[in-house]
């Protein structure tokens, strides 16, 4: 989803491929049942393919599991495009964005345990509370209001619903704004980020369930975080060349969340292509992608540092592609989708940068859900 147009340059190979591996998936299954910590890769897959997948790590003994949504769900696919998972209580919500849809699987055995359709192109889910969460989207000029639950307190079975929508529709924008992407919150409202062409940061009052405010920001802010001190950090890509919306040289910004006003601004050069802003457990370092692993201290007389250097980051495509930390240990994972072809790899450093492990995992790695032990 982040990038459609390296599909088109492994169509042929990828259809050929995919069959032979769908084959050999059939005479699996998986039993797991673990109550154990670890982490949930979600694989993208490519664009209109319906080859995502779900990837889990168990960080203690060092293994992974592959495919295991389809392996344990009797060969039920994932879907088009794995975008982001979230996980509540012991159910972990993985938004499909080109399927249109939520699957909901128990997060201890892998089993699907329900879902959410009818959704446009979801991106993802922040809970208000158990019967109440929000579902931004990249095309519906709306946020979805769900009930992520459903009754499945009394059937076991998730059939959450969309209960209405936010209206982020800009009329008189040029482009097809307002595109929502990832969520924080700060007393009664929500902040979503508007990525691809457009400049925005919008405010929700989750009282009102509408939008009451926006902040300007740099040229499409990929990815949102907010820190210790109620400060909200986004970082943007500028656009690219040839874009009709124009291009800037990217930056990263620090936003107060009570006043709402701009603090500070890095920038970046202009052929750089910053994203996937993450914070440590304490939320007092900032983490970043730009070719390698960027970190600073989220003070702002703090410049960002070049702590972690990607081996391939001349490389024409893939690279450094989704960045998460954990919350608990500090040790920070980094998938590399390599050409987006081949299966994707995930690197494991401790917080001090030095290398635990590698691992391999599926096609294109892009985004990362703790699992803490239940």
């Amino acid at each position: 989803m982040k990038r459609y147009f390296t599909v088109c340059l492994f169509a042929i190979l990828l259809f050929l491929t995919a069959c032979m591996h769908d084959n050999e998936m059939w005479e699996r299954r998986l039993d797991h049942y673990s109550q154990s910590s670890g982490l949930f890769i979600l694989n993208e897959g490519n664009f209109m393919y319906d080859n995502a997948s779900l990837s889990y790590y168990d960080m203690a003994d060092r293994e992974v599991t592959n495919s295991a949504f389809y392996l344990t769900n009797n060969g039920l696919p994932l879907g088009d495009v794995a975008q982001s998972m979230t996980i509540r209580d012991s159910l972990g919500y993985i938004v499909v964005n080109n399927s249109g849809k939520i699957y909901v699987i128990n997060v201890n055995t892998f089993k699907c345990v329900g879902k959410i359709p009818t959704l446009t192109s979801p991106r993802y889910i922040h809970f208000l509370d158990k019967h109440k969460a929000y579902v931004t989207d990249l095309y519906a000029k709306s946020i979805a209001i769900i009930d992520p639950l459903g009754d499945y307190e009394e059937t076991g079975i998730v059939n959450g619903k969309v209960l209405g929508h936010i209206d982020v529709s800009n009329d008189g924008g040029q482009f097809y704004q307002h595109p929502t992407e990832q969520m924080v919150q700060y007393k009664q409202f929500v902040f979503t980020n508007c990525w691809s062409f457009d400049n925005k940061i919008l405010v929700i009052d989750t009282t009102k369930d509408e939008v009451v405010d926006e902040i300007e920001v740099l040229k499409q802010p990929t990815s949102l975080v907010m820190d210790r001190f109620n400060r909200i950090w986004t970082i943007t890509d500028g656009g690219y060349e040839g874009s009709a919306y124009g291009q800037e040289r990217p930056g990263l910004q620090c936003i107060d969340a009570e006043t709402r006003k701009v603090l500070k601004t890095w920038r970046f050069d202009l052929e750089d292509w910053p994203s996937e802003v993450q914070l440590n457990g304490s939320k007092d370092v900032l983490y970043f992608l730009n070719k390698h692993i960027y970190r600073m201290p989220t003070f702002l007389n703090a410049d960002p540092e070049c702590f972690i250097k990607n081996p391939n980051a001349d490389a024409q495509y893939g690279g450094f592609y989704g960045l998460t930390v954990d919350p608990y240990s500090g040790d920070i994972y980094v998938g590399d989708a390599l050409d987006f072809q081949q299966d994707g790899v995930v690197y494991r450093f401790d917080k001090s940068g030095a290398p635990v492990d590698t691992f391999e995992v599926e096609i294109s790695p892009g985004a990362f859900c703790f699992k803490p032990e239940m």
